[in-house]
C-alpha cells in the first residue's frame, strides 16, 4: 500500500491520504483536490492474495513476478495486481490532469472484505460518483455479483465410550441429519440478473477419537446469496439439532443497472451476467447505495487462485487504455 501511495503522490503534494496502515486490516483512501460537491471517480483495489498452495504445482517461483511469453506469472498476478497496476496508471493520469479521483486500497478482501469495511466511512465521505473494481474480468464490464454468507454450523452431543453409544448422543450424526435435510429444504432463491443462490458444504469437523461418542461437530457452509441471506440464516438456526450458527462472512449481493448513464457511456458494453466471485464492491454498494459500481479489469478469471496464475501484459495495456479514457471523459463531464 505504501508503494502504491508513494507512486501516485510523487510530485503531487496536494494529494491527501486517509488510512489505517498499522491496523489489523489495513486500508487507505487517496483523493486529490476537487471543488466542493464535485463527484470523484474511484478505483477500489485489494492488495492481498490467497496462499500459493503446494509449491510443487508451480512451474515458476510464485512470488518471482517473472515474465514468460508476454505473460506475468505469480500469485496475485491476476487477482489482482494487474488491475491494481492499471488503476494506478489511471489515478496518476487523473491527478496529473486535475480530474477528481479516488484510490481505495484494501486488505483481507479474500477473507470477507475486511479492509473495505474499515475504509467504508472514508469512502462514504469522499464524494464518490462512480466506482470501478478492477478485478479480473478479461476486460469485460460486469455489473455485480451474488452475496456471500459463510456459516459455521455446530451441533452438540454427549460423550460416551464407543462401545456403549446408547449412553451418549453423537453430535456428528446430528450434524449429518441437518446437512441431509438442507439438501432438500434450504430456502434458495433466484434473481433476474444475479441468477440462483447456491450453497456448498466446505468443511466438516467433529469428534476426538474413534472410540468416543462425538460430543461436538461443526461444518462451514458457503452460501452465494441473491438477497436471501436472512432466510438462509433463519433456516439453519431453526433446526432442532443445531447448537449455534456463526456468520464468518456476510456480504450482500451487488448489482448496478445497465441503464445508469455512466455505465451506458463506458467504452465497453456491460455483460448481462454477473461475476461468480464476491468483491469489495459489496461493501461499497452498501455504504454508497446510489453510486454505480462495476467490476472491470484485466486478466482471465479462470487463472485466479490457480497454480501458475498469470496475466498477459497486453491485457494490462488494454485496461490502462480503457481506464484513461474513462478518466478523461469523467473530467470532461465535470467541466461542462
Amino acid at each position: 500500500m505504501e508503494l502504491c501511495l508513494s507512486t501516485v503522490r510523487r510530485g503531487q503534494p496536494s494529494v491527501r491520504v486517509e488510512s489505517d496502515l498499522a491496523g489489523p486490516h489495513p486500508w487507505a483512501v487517496l483523493t486529490n483536490d476537487a471543488a466542493p460537491g464535485t463527484p470523484r471517480l474511484a478505483f477500489c483495489c485489494h492488495v492481498d492474495t490467497v496462499p500459493t498452495g503446494p509449491l510443487q504445482s508451480w512451474s515458476y517461483a510464485p512470488f518471482g513476478a517473472e515474465i514468460h511469453d508476454g505473460r506475468l506469472v505469480g500469485r496475485g498476478a491476476t487477482d489482482m495486481k494487474a488491475g491494481l497496476v492499471a488503476a494506478l496508471a489511471a489515478v496518476g493520469h487523473a491527478v496529473d490532469t486535475g480530474v477528481p479521483v479516488a484510490l481505495i486500497l484494501t486488505s483481507d478482501e479474500e477473507v470477507g472484505s475486511l479492509g473495505a469495511q474499515g475504509a467504508g466511512h472514508a469512502a462514504a465521505a469522499a464524494d464518490l460518483g462512480a466506482v470501478i473494481v478492477p478485478e479480473a474480468t478479461a476486460n469485460r464490464v460486469n455489473l455485480g455479483h451474488r452475496g456471500a454468507l459463510w456459516l459455521r454450523v455446530a451441533t452438540a452431543g454427549v460423550a460416551a465410550h464407543g462401545s456403549t453409544p446408547h449412553l451418549g448422543r453423537n453430535a456428528i450424526l446430528a450434524l449429518t441429519d441437518v446437512i441431509q435435510r438442507a439438501r432438500a429444504e434450504l430456502p434458495q432463491a433466484t434473481h433476474t440478473h444475479l441468477g440462483s443462490s447456491t450453497w456448498n458444504l466446505g468443511t466438516v469437523t467433529g469428534g476426538s477419537a474413534p472410540n468416543i461418542v462425538a460430543a461436538d461437530a461443526s461444518c462451514v457452509v458457503d452460501h452465494r446469496t441473491v438477497r436471501n441471506g436472512p432466510e438462509l440464516l433463519q433456516w439453519w438456526t431453526s433446526q432442532p439439532e443445531v447448537a449455534s450458527v456463526d456468520a464468518l462472512i456476510d456480504l450482500p449481493a451487488l448489482w448496478t443497472s445497465a441503464d445508469h448513464p455512466w455505465v451506458a457511456g463506458l467504452p465497453v458494453a456491460p455483460a448481462a451476467d454477473p461475476v461468480s466471485y464476491f468483491t469489495d464492491g459489496a461493501v461499497l454498494g452498501t455504504v454508497l447505495p446510489d453510486v454505480p459500481v462495476v467490476i472491470w479489469g484485466p486478466g482471465d478469471p479462470a487463472t485466479m487462485h490457480a497454480a501458475d496464475e498469470a496475466v498477459s501484459l497486453s491485457d494490462i495495456d488494454t485496461a490502462v487504455e480503457y481506464y484513461r479514457s474513462v478518466v478523461t471523459r469523467w473530467g470532461d463531464d465535470q467541466t461542462r
